[in-house]
């Protein structure tokens, strides 16, 4: 497993997302009176005689359905409908009481078998869709983004009804006359609804309504070459610049706008920068040292003082070269000398220097779990981090105590910042926003 180097900007780390438990079977501990409860806890069969309104044999799902992803579904298949055929599909609360049908208590929804309505709180019924009986599957969902509660019949949409969706809530069952005999799908066998055609479609609907946001023409060059100036990338940047004739878009923000002049901080040292990149690149790690001690002694001897985490990449990049040359005997000694003070300093260090260390290890280390370390990606991590110190010691940018940011990164912290914002005001609803998971192509609701 990789791990993060650098000093990079405020929510650079994300936190893992904890997979949820579903409902995986009837919960029996809360079951009504009236009903049967097969050992496997997926079938029930309601055996009162359904004669008042508080004899109802309701049953919930052992736990409330996962609101942390996009659509929650189940179902259910009518295996005899018994007198009067009252079976019911759907979602109700912590204070359900299951003595009652989903849909009669306030935060509950059911749709009802015998008349085809839908109830939504204390016994509020509005026509909906057709009637159900034996041999018919039924299924009940939740869309968290759109904040819908929908029905299914025999594998098609019956349709939805718009809420503000207060979880947690119940997978749940009702039965209401003799002989009533349901059997329940959690998932643990093929769905009769395509939920995940469902899925899809919800997806590609929120994708559009991101696609048809109006921008600037001039949005990706401007964000494009703000990236180049802000990482030091001098020659892709002129060409860059080149490539556009020489005649630039205006950009999308002035100065002030932009975050007290960081354009301006962007150009700073830029010959610099591209040269310590270079050196990076290079492998020439005593080459940085030196630049560095000629163009910065006095903040160089300060990150030295107090070893700061830009001393310890490049010492352990220098550790690495030696490593990636074969001087197996030169790369014990300079641990020995300039690695060994690290440790104990922290324990994100600590890992660190365990993965580099650990290269002495096998004989072939492009092969092992620590083979990150000798790629040209790792390198450019380092030369980031080299990258950021210099454009924090620029005298006319005031000290904050953070790295300083390009304008993409801060879009980024922006659109994590507004989506996290967004779960919390949908009562922490939907999916979680993984900017890792979509940087390296997964899926995303919304995208």
């Amino acid at each position: 497993m990789q791990r993060r180097v650098g000093g990079g900007g405020d929510g650079e780390m994300e936190e893992e997302e904890e997979e949820e438990e579903a409902p995986t079977h009837l919960n029996t501990s809360t079951c009504g009176h009236f009903l049967v409860i097969s050992t496997d806890k997926l079938c029930a069969k309601y055996t009162g005689e359904g004669l008042h309104g508080n004899d109802v044999g309701a049953i919930q799902g052992n736990r409330p359905a996962p609101c942390r992803r996009l659509l929650y579904y189940f179902e259910m298949t009518v295996k005899d409908r018994g007198f009067k055929g009252c079976t019911t599909i759907g979602f109700t609360d912590d204070h359900f009481r299951n003595s009652r049908q989903p849909g009669w208590e306030p935060n509950t929804y059911g749709y009802h078998g015998d008349d085809g309505k839908l109830y939504h709180g204390q016994g509020k019924a509005d026509s909906f869709g057709p009637t159900f009986s034996t041999g018919d599957t039924v299924g009940a969902g939740i869309n968290y983004g759109a904040q819908e509660i929908f029905f299914t019949k025999n594998g098609k949409l019956v349709g939805g009804t718009f809420n503000d969706v207060k979880t947690p809530l119940y997978p749940t069952i009702g039965l209401h006359s003799p002989n009533e005999k349901v059997e329940v799908n959690f998932g643990q066998r093929p769905f009769a609804y395509d939920v995940e055609a469902q899925l899809k479609k919800e997806r590609e609907r929120r994708r559009k309504a991101v696609e048809n946001v109006p921008l600037s023409p001039s949005v990706n060059h401007s964000i494009v070459r703000s990236y180049l100036l802000h990482f030091g990338y001098h020659d892709t940047l002129a060409a860059f610049d080149a490539a556009n004739g020489g005649s630039f878009p205006p950009m999308l923000f002035t100065p002030h706008e932009y975050g007290n002049g960081t354009l301006d901080n962007d150009m700073f040292a830029l010959d610099q920068r591209k040269m310590l990149r270079r050196l990076v690149r290079d492998g020439n790690i005593d080459g940085v040292f030196a630049k560095l001690r000629e163009w910065y002694p006095q903040q160089l001897q300060q990150q030295q003082e107090h070893c700061s985490n830009i001393i310890f990449l490049l010492h352990c990049q220098k550790f690495i070269e030696l490593v990636k040359l074969g001087m197996l005997e030169a790369a014990v000694t300079y641990a020995r000398t300039e690695l060994a003070p690290f440790f104990g300093s922290s324990p994100d260090q600590d890992l660190h220097l365990q993965d580099c260390l650990a290269l002495l290890a096998y004989e072939q280390p492009h092969e092992t779990p620590m083979a990150y370390l000798l790629h040209f990606g790792y390198s450019e991590l380092v030369a980031d981090a080299i990258n950021a110190f210099v454009l924090s010691t620029n005298p006319s940018v005031p000290a904050s105590g953070k790295s300083p940011q390009s304008g993409l990164e801060k879009l980024l912290q922006q659109l994590t910042a507004c989506l996290a914002e967004k779960r919390v005001l949908n009562g922490g609803q939907g999916e979680v926003f993984s900017l890792h998971r979509i940087l390296q192509g997964g899926k995303e609701g919304g995208w």
